[in-house]
């Protein structure tokens, strides 16, 4: 289970969720979350939520903390899934493409949508046959 401070602003807590302010705004309001103002900040709207039993609970159910992993979690190495009628250059590109930096991967995504298909055969050096 992923540790969550005693008290966490909505900030805090959306960051740390992967969602917007207003979407943990909008649970407070409906869940009843209990929140105490946060001293010297003006206007009454800046707030700590309170990390309760409740607040955990749900915030566990939540599909963002569904899908990491637990600490204690057995990790298996991952195994590519491939039918054995796929080519076996497929496997090798998708290796290719998963070693190309960031950099990389946006200037070949961005070639072939400025060129197409035909362009990026051309490039290689592979004619493309023309069906007439």
């Amino acid at each position: 289970m992923m540790k969550l401070a005693n008290k966490m602003t909505t900030e805090e807590l959306a960051d740390f969720l992967g969602v917007a302010k207003q979407t943990v705004n909008r649970w407070v309001r409906e869940q009843g979350w209990a929140t105490e103002l946060i001293p010297g900040v003006k206007g009454g709207r800046a707030r700590l939520i309170i990390i309760d039993k409740h607040v955990r609970q749900f915030v566990m159910k939540t599909p963002t903390m569904r899908q990491r992993h637990s600490p204690y979690a057995v990790t298996e190495p991952a195994v590519p899934y491939i039918s054995t009628s796929e080519s076996g250059l497929l496997p090798e590109i998708i290796r290719v493409l998963q070693n190309m930096t960031d950099n990389e991967q946006q200037q070949l995504a961005h070639m072939l949508a400025r060129e197409g298909i035909r362009g990026f055969l051309t490039r290689l050096g592979i004619e493309q046959a023309i069906a007439e």
